[in-house]
């Protein structure tokens, strides 16, 4: 009987971490996928499609203001009722998109959407480490980073897909049986836990927000045309300073909305400031790669598309060897040495060009496919290996806050590095130069060097209980 009890745990947990994982695919894709349905749903908007990215803006800007309100949800409410009620607004504000006549009734749609994937992300990931071993970790947390690795690079293509022969609705229509399924998973496999009592720090939730909200969208507005700089200038000031007085105001208040004390965790703040450079140049890449094959190779979508499953491939197959890898040389040895191997990935896309045969393009996409999950992986194990469990909701949310803002800082840095790139290098015509995405790919290897000093500064062990590392006793 207690054998049996216990393969079932293990069974019931594996179920909750592909849950998890599946609706962190499931929202990251939402993020990504209309953006080559945007001109066959401005036709049934009867409006223009530069006018729709406020429905892509609008999603990602209620991410970057809900998500420091999760950790309070859970706390409060308890992780199952949180995540299997995120699951649920979630499905039903994508059956309110896909049923949207207008701009206005789409943007209320995503705002909803970008809500519930805003409490799915922190709380999803919140259930898990509470419940993994820390010797299970790097193969639980292998698991959750695949959506982060695979939507952008898959939304896109996928999205073009559907509109094609079906109809955009149908990129919204496909949630409902995944997100009532998903829900009525998350009732039997999530333990329920009693909420908490801790008051809600209203002064916190509106700084947070503001400077969250000020410097994502100032992101978005660097990633997309037309450039106005005194725009994004006001924009990202506003964020700055907003998250310049939630920090001193978290740091004080009794009952803070998000817990910073995992900032004193060595491991953990390693893996959130020098981890960040890296988040940043991994995330460009999704953005960089398919306007290089199309406006600088003459490539066409289709082409495009086929071209960046190799990248999705690299992610793949590097999952099976995160773990062997971690506890052959320890989490501080690899993340250096693979953190070389990602700013050597895009060096070597400097040297593509619209000649360069398709083999070759795919076989360097895969590379950078396999460091880029080595080292998302490593960095989002790492970052909770020191954290007991009463403080994993808070460093969970403040994980997803820093998380998200280093995906937008990512694009955005690309796009102005591009554009910057394109003044010195002009091609001629609309289209952008090779030299332009050259310098862009150097800049990027550089932030990914960035990150190497914080890794380069943690003890040789450290994470070792996590990562099975055992080192070489050294003689007394």
């Amino acid at each position: 009987m207690s054998t049996n009890s216990q393969a079932l745990t293990a069974a019931s947990h594996r179920g909750v971490v592909w849950l998890v994982a599946g609706a962190f695919f499931m929202e990251l894709l939402d993020s990504t996928v209309i953006t080559t349905a945007l001109p066959q749903m401005a036709q049934s908007f009867h409006t223009q499609p530069i006018h729709l990215s406020i429905g892509v803006s609008a999603y990602m800007l209620a991410l970057a203001v809900f998500i420091p309100l999760s950790g309070w949800m859970a706390d409060r409410f308890g992780p199952r009722a949180v995540f299997g009620g995120a699951l649920l607004l979630f499905t039903l504000a994508s059956l309110l998109c896909s049923v949207s006549t207008s701009l206005w009734f789409f943007t209320g749609a995503r705002i909803l959407q970008g809500l519930g994937g805003a409490m799915m992300v922190p709380v999803g990931r919140m259930v898990v480490l509470r419940n993994t071993p820390k010797e299970k970790l790097v193969h639980a947390i292998a698991t959750l980073t695949w959506p982060a690795l695979g939507a952008p690079v898959l939304g896109p293509p996928l999205g073009g897909f559907i509109t094609s022969h079906w109809s955009w609705h149908w990129i919204f229509l496909l949630n409902l049986p995944f997100g009532l399924i998903g829900f009525g998973l998350a009732l039997w496999l999530i333990k329920g836990e009693p909420g908490g009592r801790r008051p809600f720090d209203i002064v916190g939730f509106l700084l947070s927000g503001l400077g969250c909200c000020g410097l994502m969208y100032a992101c978005d507005l660097a990633s997309h045309a037309p450039f106005d700089p005194l725009q994004i200038g006001v924009s990202a000031s506003a964020g700055l300073a907003g998250l310049v007085g939630a920090v001193r105001h978290l740091q004080r208040t009794p009952h803070p909305l998000v817990d910073l004390a995992a900032l004193r965790i060595p491991t953990f703040a390693a893996a959130m400031r020098g981890g960040s450079f890296f988040r940043m140049a991994i995330n460009s890449a999704p953005f960089l790669m398919p306007l290089m094959f199309q406006l600088a190779f003459g490539m066409d979508a289709v082409t495009s598309g086929l071209l960046l499953l190799a990248l999705f491939a690299g992610n793949i197959c590097m999952k099976p060897a995160t773990t062997p890898l971690m506890r052959a040389w320890g989490f501080r040895t690899v993340l250096l040495i693979n953190g070389i191997m990602v700013a050597l990935g895009f060096l070597l896309c400097v040297g593509l060009t619209a000649h360069t045969p398709a083999w070759l393009i795919m076989l360097v996409l895969f590379f950078t496919g396999l460091s880029r999950s080595m080292q998302f992986t490593g960095l989002s194990t790492f970052s909770f290996c020191d954290i007991p469990n009463e403080r994993m909701s808070g460093a969970s949310t403040l994980s997803s806050i820093l998380v998200q803002m280093s995906a937008g800082l990512g694009v955005a840095l690309a796009a102005i590095a591009l554009r910057l790139a394109s003044i010195w290098f002009p091609a001629p015509g609309q289209t952008l130069s090779v030299a332009a995405f050259q310098i862009t790919f150097v800049v990027m290897a550089l932030l990914s060097v960035a990150g190497l000093p914080d890794l380069y500064r943690l003890h040789a062990n450290a994470g070792a209980q996590v990562s099975g590392h055992r080192p070489v006793a050294q003689a007394v």
